[in-house]
Parts: C-alpha cells; structure tokens; sequence
C-alpha cells in the first residue's frame, strides 16, 4: 500500500508539469486548465450542499454561469461577468418561488445563495489568474505552496500550541511560523530576482506576510466549512490531497490578495 504522503507527492509530480505546460504555453492552455479546475472546484463545493441527484437545476445553472464567467473575464468583459452573477441569482431564486407557491416544501431560499456563492469562490475567484502575467501566477502559485509546505513540515516537527482547535485542530502557530517565513522568503527572493526594481524589499516582505495571511484564512474557511457540512474531504479527485479544493483552498484567497495588492504597488514591470 502507497502512503498517504507518497500519494501526495506522486500526485504532485504528476499535476506540476501540467500546470508548468500551461503556464509556459498560456493563452486558450491556461485557459482550459483554469476551467477545468473552476468546473471540479464547483462540483465538489456544491456537492457539500447538495445530495447526488438533487438540485440539478441549479448544478447545471451553476457549471454553466461559471463557464460564462471565465469566457467573460479572459475578454475583459466585467460588465458581463455582472450580468451572468445577476442572472444566475435570480434564476435560482424564481426557481425557488415557483417552487414553493406550487406547494414543495422541500423548496429553500438558501439554495440561489450556495448557487451564487460557489461561483464567486471560484470562476469569480480564478478569473484574476487570466489577467497575470506569468511571473505573476508563478509568485502566487509559490506563496500558497510555500505557505502550505512550510506550515505543513513546520507543524509536524515542531508544532505544540494548536491556533484554532475548533476549525482544524492539527494546525499549530509553529506551523504557521514556518508558512509565513517560508512564504515571506519567496516573495522576498523574486523581488531580489525578477521582481521590479523600483520597488523595495519591504514591499515584497509586506506582500509575503500578506499572501501568507490570505493563504492560512483561505484553509481555514475551507476547513470550516467542511466541519459544518460534516464532510472529511471535498471530493477525491487528487489521490493523497483529497478534492481539488483541499488542494487549492489558499489559493482562492491569495490570488485576489495579490490582485487587489498589484494595484496599489508594482511588484513586475
């Protein structure tokens, strides 16, 4: 029997030249693999929600609207990707009026709010990937991995004092030392390399402790909703890492923090 640690790391070796061949190739390549994730990213966080087999209606809304909305972003179009957020929300929310003035008792309000929160968490989420450069997406993918590494490896050597027992009770403030150094050091080292050189290595140390804040919040929103549902994992799509979003949860979160940080500062020419 393979370990979960060797799944992981097996998993990893067969997904990183993927995600290189698309960043190398980028255009309608990257494109794809973004899709691709946003569509998996969406089935297993509506699958948290919803039963197989239940609420079709509102997962095919839903895989549509996102598809819509990547197309919509990689043509810059945000007035659009507006328009499919206000269609899709009031789509399923007629739904649930005619549902229930025909008598289903069954019919909730809450499911036009998953339909619509699952498409900000990811299509929504991802599409500022589209308009990266690929240093860009390489300093964010760094980050959220060297926040996730170096937590992880931090944590189980040295990990004690648990931060937040009730969300995820492995995760210690040892290990998030070592995912804010390990992350901090990234961004510090691309700044010292590749970065723009008008911009300082405060900035990038900032930005470091930034990203790593954003990628720790990000696991622990997932974790907790994860609890709250009473689901283990969301899918298991990546053998030794679980679903897709057990794998990219910090990732939702660090790339609009990098998003809404490139604009107040230029961290690449």
């Amino acid at each position: 029997m393979i370990s979960s640690h060797r799944k992981r790391i097996l998993t990893s070796l067969i997904l990183l030249p993927v995600l290189a061949g698309a960043l190398f190739m980028g255009g309608w390549f990257l494109f794809a693999l973004i899709l691709a994730a946003a569509l998996l990213g969406l089935r297993e966080f509506y699958a948290m929600f919803w039963q197989r087999g239940t609420r079709c209606f509102y997962k095919i809304t839903g895989y549509t609207a996102g598809a819509a909305l990547l197309l919509a972003g990689a043509y810059n179009a945000h007035e659009w990707m507006l328009g499919i957020m206000l269609i899709s929300f009031w789509a399923a929310s007629l739904s649930f009026l005619t549902r229930y003035g025909s008598g289903d008792d069954s019919a909730r309000f809450q499911d036009a709010q998953v339909l619509t929160a699952g498409l900000l968490y990811l299509p929504v989420t991802l599409h500022f990937a589209l308009g990266m450069l690929p240093l860009e997406l390489l300093l964010v993918l760094g980050a959220a991995f060297a926040s996730d590494t170096g937590g992880y490896y931090a944590g189980t050597y040295c990990g004690k004092k648990r931060i937040w027992p009730r969300v995820s009770p492995k995760k210690s403030w040892e290990g998030s030392l070592g995912g804010l150094i390990f992350c901090t050091g990234i961004c510090m080292l691309a700044g010292a390399t590749v970065g723009n050189p008008q911009t300082s290595l405060w900035a990038w140390m900032l930005l470091g402790i930034v990203l790593n804040i954003a990628s720790q919040m990000g696991d622990f929103f997932e974790s907790a909703l994860k609890r709250t549902m009473g689901v283990k994992d969301s899918g298991s799509a990546l053998p030794g890492h679980g679903g897709l979003l057990d794998r990219i949860d910090s990732l939702l979160l660090v790339l609009p923090a990098y998003a809404g940080a490139s604009r107040l500062v230029p961290f690449f020419q």
